[in-house]
């Protein structure tokens, strides 16, 4: 099996990995968004409906998986709602031929709403709750939010990618490296715990309260990356929203105002990590149908350009909260 790669996985050999845990399906497989991995919704013989999700090959060991799991298993004790794997035949994770898996009780709900201040009070709660249980002890096999994989590995990445138009390399990597630079001197987080790690508003699901869902890219780091997804708008507007939060945030956890520094140099890297990690992913079918816009000169031009304005904004002063 070649690195990353899905080619082997049919629907046939999904069937019979889901059977091997003693859950028979009685359904099709109804193929849910996910890239970096594959997700696949199923009905079982008893009606009830379920979620498998499969690993994609090589990104993480096993153990890392597992402390994914060990993590939303005790986020669920302490009642933070969470989508978590099931606990089958002993174990959260299963390996079938040559792909780990997990399966997952089907979770409903619609979409939270960013500009909605009820529903980021209730995040709010919700994340400082998931961080009080997270300061609790390290990880020990998950990565960190750092400089090397998010920023210099990334840049690496897309100075040897084929997908950056060759007239557009120069002005690209130009603003990458003074946005690189101004990051590197600015990203210098004092703790760092276990987080979510992908904490945006795809990844919340509301129903009466919010549900999390996918610890895939849980790992250590700052507290603020797991509220600064949150925010949306102008900047008043991102005061008025990280205020609500903070507020709700600290009924459970304590605040590090100081963090405030770190959204814009983490929003950078996340920028700078995205471009990399689509062209690493280039050659999965997937995202070529998924993206098609990303090979256009027109995406890297937008890209420059929002390069240019993010460091334009690393420059200014950042957010600050009432003391």
């Amino acid at each position: 099996m070649s690195d990353f790669s899905f080619h082997n996985l049919t629907p046939d050999l999904i069937l019979d990995a889901v059977e091997s845990t003693g859950i028979r399906v009685d359904s099709g497989l109804l193929a849910l968004n996910s890239y970096e991995n594959r997700v696949y919704q199923f009905i079982d013989e008893d009606r009830r409906r379920y979620v498998a999700k499969f690993y994609r090959p090589n990104r993480w060991s096993s153990e890392q998986i597992q402390e994914e799991h060990d993590f939303a298993e005790e986020l669920l004790t302490q009642e933070i709602p969470i989508a978590a794997p099931m606990r089958l035949n002993g174990q959260t994770l299963h390996l079938h031929q040559g792909y780990y898996f997990a399966l997952f009780p089907s979770v409903g709900g619609r979409q939270f709403e960013v500009d909605n201040l009820d529903q980021l009070e209730w995040m709010g709660r919700f994340i400082g709750r998931l961080h009080a249980v997270a300061a609790s002890r390290p990880f020990t096999h998950r990565p960190q939010i750092d400089l090397d994989s998010f920023l210099f590995e990334s840049r690496k990445e897309l100075e040897h990618s084929t997908l950056v138009p060759t007239a557009l390399m120069n002005p690209l990597f130009t603003i990458m490296d003074m946005v690189i630079d101004k990051t590197a001197k600015q990203y210098k987080p004092a703790k760092q715990i276990r987080l979510h790690g992908d904490c945006h508003p795809g990844n919340i699901l509301w129903r009466d309260e919010p549900t999390f869902v996918d610890l895939d890219d849980c790992r250590m780091g700052p507290a603020i990356q797991d509220l600064w997804m949150m925010l949306s708008g102008d900047r008043q507007q991102q005061l008025l929203q990280l205020d609500t939060l903070v507020n709700a945030y600290e009924e459970f956890f304590d605040f590090n105002h100081k963090e405030l520094s770190l959204i814009e140099p983490l929003r950078a890297m996340r920028m700078v990590h995205y471009m990399a990690w689509l062209s690493r992913r280039w050659e999965d079918p997937a995202f070529p149908q998924a993206f098609p816009w990303f090979a256009t000169d027109k995406y890297w031009e937008q890209q420059i350009l929002a390069l240019k304005e993010q460091y334009a904004t690393l420059q200014e002063p950042p957010l600050s909260l009432m003391p």
